[in-house]
């Protein structure tokens, strides 16, 4: 198969940017363009290295703007929507800033790829296992119903049913990637882990919600990377295909509560269990997330190859030998810790 063109939004967020690396390292023929807005999270320093690449280029820009986001979609064969906002807290507080990106802009978006022609690009929809709630029972399939229960997961939800909308109705080529929760390199230090970590190197407490029992199933970014990467190549290969889903879990032993999430990462660094601070519980926080990622193994081959214990570790060095990259951030990080029952 000959090199891909690939627009990839979002891409100097947290898992745009490792997916962008990825693709360079590992397709030497592909290109890429990154259309980042450059919010908050988004961060330019982050793809600072990959400038000098000739197979990579820059755009800031909304995918919300169609005069934007159109010529950059004739010019790919591949659309791969990354750009949302997506800490759920900061939904609670602003919902309007999560639909206007996650569902206007996948919109826009969508229609710039649509009226591509004569062939439009692949739409690859990057959404969260957030869209079907909590479960007490059986990990979650791609036919499990969704259930958001924040607006995060809400907008994320809308955003799939556009998706998926559009390849019905238009015939536009689609599929759409639902991961259970990321950690690795460059994640925003607002986010769970490397909020965790980076407190603790600086001997500052660590926020943990109600009795810290909520369960996650944790993803390593590059094996996350690795398994859209291959979807990717399974659609393009098997073009006319109706819209598909694919779930990517943590696989075995990546359930873990979020207090030993953080127990673990003392351990690693050497620091007191005193560090832990209880807050209140935020509203409508699901108690645990499971997905199973079969239909993905079976189509694909492909099963994550990092152990939780492993890859956290290795999440733990790397923000210990990368201080310059967040501790400029971490002044913007204000997690919203509301009073339970206040949203």
């Amino acid at each position: 198969m000959s090199g891909r063109r690939l627009l990839v939004t979002g891409g100097a967020g947290f898992i745009g940017s490792n997916f962008v690396r990825h693709v360079l390292a590992q397709h030497p023929a592909d290109t890429v363009t990154v259309l980042d807005k450059l919010t908050y999270a988004g961060n330019r320093e982050t793809l600072r290295d990959l400038e000098g690449d000739r197979r990579f280029r820059f755009v800031q820009g909304d995918i919300a703007d169609a005069e934007a986001a159109g010529p950059l979609a004739a010019q790919c064969d591949v659309v791969v929507n990354f750009a949302a906002e997506s800490h759920v807290d900061r939904s609670i507080v602003e919902p309007t800033a999560f639909l206007q990106t996650n569902v206007i802009g996948t919109q826009v978006l969508l229609d710039a790829a649509r009226r591509v022609t004569p062939r439009p690009p692949l739409f690859v929809q990057i959404s969260t296992d957030e869209v079907y709630g909590s479960t007490t029972g059986a990990p979650f399939t791609e036919e499990s119903p969704l259930s958001p229960n924040s607006p995060y997961a809400a907008s994320k939800t809308a955003a799939d049913l556009l998706v998926r909308a559009y390849a019905t109705t238009f015939g536009l080529p689609v599929v759409i990637t639902r991961s259970s929760n990321n950690y690795g390199p460059y994640q925003y230090p607002e986010k769970f882990i490397p909020l965790a970590i980076t407190n603790a190197l600086r001997d500052e407490p660590i926020p943990l919600y109600g009795d810290g029992q909520h369960v996650r199933d944790w993803l390593h970014v590059e094996d996350n990377c690795r398994a859209i990467d291959q979807v990717i190549n399974r659609a393009r290969s098997r073009p006319g295909r109706p819209a598909e889903v694919f779930n990517i879990g943590g696989g075995e032993g990546a359930e873990v509560p979020n207090r030993r999430v953080l127990e673990a990462i003392l351990d690693v660094l050497g620091k007191p269990a005193s560090l832990i601070r209880p807050v209140p519980d935020r509203p409508g926080h699901d108690r645990r997330y499971a997905l199973s990622a079969a239909r993905l193994q079976q189509a694909c081959g492909w099963r994550p190859a990092r152990r939780f214990d492993e890859g956290l570790r290795a999440t733990v060095e790397w923000y210990r030998t990368h201080e310059s990259w967040w501790r400029p951030l971490k002044g913007q990080a204000a997690l919203h810790w509301l009073p339970a029952g206040k949203p």
